[in-house]
């Protein structure tokens, strides 16, 4: 591993939550009668890499819906809540991957649109919270991942530079911000963003379709 510290997105990369936030998205947008399958699409993808408050008020706002989006964001947070404290898994060889990198003794974080609760209450489930030095989410620094500052926040916390660090990230918007800001990428495969694969691995450093794949670059 040439780099010593790391930055990873959490769902889609280290636990296979997006099906599950997915779901309850597609459910609401159905629900109000959004049912081309190209516009969901645009709309799931446009929301994936930002925090529930801003994802549910460009829902509202994008399609003109009557609801309160502060209302629509916590249900949302509510109904995963159950999942990420139950259910939710981590993706394949997640576990192994970190573990090794710990092994080499690199430095590691965790960077989400995601509240740190449910992070904390999810990886501690699983057993790979203490890997991590912090987590950190884009509620902490007021923006989403269309912008750089959650990456930026977590490279001041390590007192390293962007060049220093790798982010892993399944999503284009995430890494064509990540890599804007001078950080080295690694676009991870998460079946639920198919469709964008073509363009995640045209903007990564590095891509790779799976855990096990990483392991066998980086760690052997």
């Amino acid at each position: 591993m040439k780099h010593r510290f790391a930055i990873f997105d959490f769902d889609g990369t280290l636990v296979d939550s997006m099906p599950y936030w997915r779901g309850e998205e597609r459910d609401f947008l159905l629900g109000r009668g959004v049912t081309d399958p190209e516009t969901l699409d645009k709309a799931l993808e446009r929301i994936k890499p930002l925090n529930i408050e801003q994802a549910s008020r460009i829902m509202v706002d994008w399609f003109h819906f009557p609801d309160n989006p502060e209302e629509v964001g916590k249900k949302f947070v509510d109904s995963m809540r159950v999942r990420y404290r139950e259910s939710i898994p981590e993706k394949a060889g997640a576990r192994e991957y970190v573990e090794a990198l710990s092994r080499a003794g690199v430095r590691m974080a965790v960077a989400s649109g995601t509240d740190t609760d449910l992070m904390e209450m999810c990886l501690g489930r699983l057993g790979i919270r203490d890997y991590f030095e912090f987590l950190i989410s884009c509620l902490e620094v007021g923006a989403g991942k269309d912008r750089p500052d959650i990456y930026l926040e977590a490279a001041r916390r390590f007192g390293a530079r962007p060049g220093e660090i790798v982010v892993y990230e399944d999503s284009v918007v995430a890494m064509r911000t990540a890599k804007e800001a001078g950080f080295y990428g690694v676009g991870v495969y998460d079946e639920p963003s198919a469709g964008h694969w073509d363009e995640l691995r045209a903007l990564a450093d590095v891509p790779v379709t799976s855990w096990a794949e990483a392991f066998r670059m980086e760690c052997q």
